[in-house]
């Protein structure tokens, strides 16, 4: 079964006549559950809530939310009205929240209440105070012209926006066979979801994923863990990330399997869900598979219906695999690799791999995507055991970055082989291991940073004249951000006024955990900034502070 022309409504509704009663959605801490027929009704219904006030096939619809019902709702609701879904990380503040509305021509944007310190509504209302003077659907915003509404995502009311009740009752307005029109005009090249991502390089890229882009690589994700409808997935993983949605939500959709949701990852929670629903499988990044077999009170839940998952995001520690494969019952639980760029996995282990491949490499090539390592140098491919830079072509390489077309051509070149700018190494048997990056990007417990992006907004503190920022090695998280910084001379702050600042406006895992200032930054005889050096020195500065 492969999905090559079809759409992801169309699977759904497949999967809908199939079996309607069979539960699709459920979250265990309120005992919300959806059948695949009751889901699919919300879906319809708030499909054709978004038609009302407005929204057409190509528009963008932003959805700024943790991993709350409605959410699954607004994805299923976008893609079967050929609205792209627009996904935002839910640690983004002010400054990043503006960034994705406006250079994504956004003319939605979904949101909740907030997330940990962050008030969403507040930072909405703040960077746009036209909408507690319009008339919903009408917003006319001077700094984000292509932004039309607000949507709440819940019952309460704020002013200027739609919440989601409202949109349910204005769906009956529309007719059940324009739902139906619409719907049958999509094809499975259109583009469906966007993922703002640092990539290899540069700032935020909207990168552009159609429907056979990601319904294809969640069928395969799930035939390497090989799920059938009895099975049923713990997912923790935010859904803004490819993690969540498509080796989470695509892999069990098309395999009509059951989706067991935590709403913001919690040790505990994932345990009780696992133990409550006799979930058999568990996803996650090493950091929470590492926080729940830690947990003081793992010993408590019976976790023996576990039989596989996937851990990804950022390297896995050998001992982390064990563990989750012993003492947590996931004895075929596999790891993956890949980009969003990439739909985004284009390697993973099997279920049924020797032990020593599932734990020591990301697994070999998924079907139909051709996987090779070449010469940083001169492109040419590399043999086993040759280190260069991992690339892949196929059908899950994304359409490009959203108006960004030189970025798009420096990533994917003109045979169509998408560039990670992962370094990588296979062995004779066709498995690959990752053995580092050729840029500098920073992957903090599975969040891709890029530095040039933390730079950019350095700058912006007062007082600050130049920024340079690079990755520390740290056993929590793999790396976090640290920051060398150079005062004006009569600038009169230190690295926690930096760090204060900081946090008022960036997300939080981007804000440098280690500042340190300095005059100046050692330099290669061409005048370039010896990064490499600087992580050293990093390294050596942290070391003499703990001592």
């Amino acid at each position: 079964m492969k999905f090559k022309d079809e759409t992801i409504t169309d699977i759904f509704e497949e999967m809908v006549k199939i079996d309607p009663e069979h539960e699709f959605i459920v979250y265990p801490d309120r005992n919300l559950r959806f059948t695949y027929s009751d889901f699919k009704e919300r879906v319809d219904k708030l499909a054709k809530g978004l038609l009302a006030i407005g929204l057409r096939k190509g528009n963008h619809l932003g959805i700024w939310a943790r991993n709350v019902p409605d959410w699954l709702t607004f994805l299923f609701a976008t893609a079967k009205i050929g609205v792209v879904l627009v996904t935002v990380n839910t640690a983004y503040r002010s400054h990043e929240i503006a960034y994705v509305i406006k250079q994504s021509d956004m003319k939605a944007l979904a949101i909740i209440d907030g997330f940990r310190d962050i008030n969403y509504i507040e930072t909405i209302y703040e960077l746009i105070p036209e909408i507690k003077k319009s008339k919903r659907g009408n917003l006319q915003s001077k700094d984000f012209p292509f932004l039309k509404n607000v949507i709440f995502i819940g019952q309460e009311k704020h002013r200027g926006m739609y919440n989601t009740n409202e949109l349910l009752l204005l769906g009956s307005t529309v007719n059940d066979d324009e739902l139906t029109r619409i719907s049958s005009s999509l094809k499975s090249d259109d583009v469906i979801n966007m993922q703002y991502t640092s990539g290899t390089t540069g700032f935020p890229k909207g990168v552009m994923l159609t429907h056979k882009n990601i319904l294809n690589n969640g069928y395969y994700i799930g035939e390497r863990q090989k799920f059938t409808e009895i099975d049923k997935l713990c997912l923790p993983v935010p859904l803004f990330h490819c993690f969540g949605i498509v080796l989470g939500v695509l892999a069990t959709l098309t395999h009509r399997g059951t989706l067991v949701m935590i709403e913001n990852f919690d040790p505990l929670m994932v345990l009780a869900a696992v133990q409550k629903e006799k979930c058999t499988a568990l996803y996650g990044v090493p950091t929470m598979f590492i926080a729940e077999f830690s947990h003081p009170m793992f010993e408590l839940f019976d976790l023996s219906s576990l039989r596989t998952g996937i851990m990804a995001g950022s390297p896995c520690p050998t001992e982390a695999m064990k563990k989750v494969m012993t003492d947590m019952h996931c004895d075929e639980i596999t790891i993956a690799y890949g980009l969003t760029e990439a739909s985004p996995v284009f390697t993973q282990t099997s279920t049924d791999d020797p032990i020593e491949k599932r734990v020591n490499t990301v697994g070999t090539a998924l079907p139909e995507i051709d996987v090779k390592v070449i010469d940083t140098d001169t492109g040419e491919e590399l043999g086993p055991n040759q280190p260069g830079e991992i690339c892949c072509r196929g059908y899950n390489v994304m359409k490009g970055y959203y108006k960004m077309p030189d970025m798009t051509k420096k990533t994917i070149d003109s045979e169509g082989w998408l560039h990670s700018g992962d370094l990588a190494i296979m062995d004779e048997d066709g498995y690959y291991s990752i053995t580092g990056r050729i840029k500098d990007m920073i992957i903090r417990g599975g969040e891709n940073i890029y530095p040039k992006e933390i730079e950019e907004f350095l700058y912006t503190v007062p007082g600050v004249k130049d920024a340079q920022v690079v990755g520390i090695p740290d056993e929590k998280y793999g790396e976090i951000v640290g920051a060398f910084v150079i005062l004006n001379d009569d600038s009169g702050i230190n690295a926690s006024d930096i760090r204060d600042y900081a946090r008022t406006k960036i997300a939080r895992y981007k804000v440098p955990k280690h500042i340190f200032i300095v005059n100046e930054y050692p330099m290669t005889a061409s005048g370039k900034v010896q990064k490499f050096k600087l992580r050293e020195l990093a390294q050596e500065l942290i070391k003499q502070k703990k001592a």
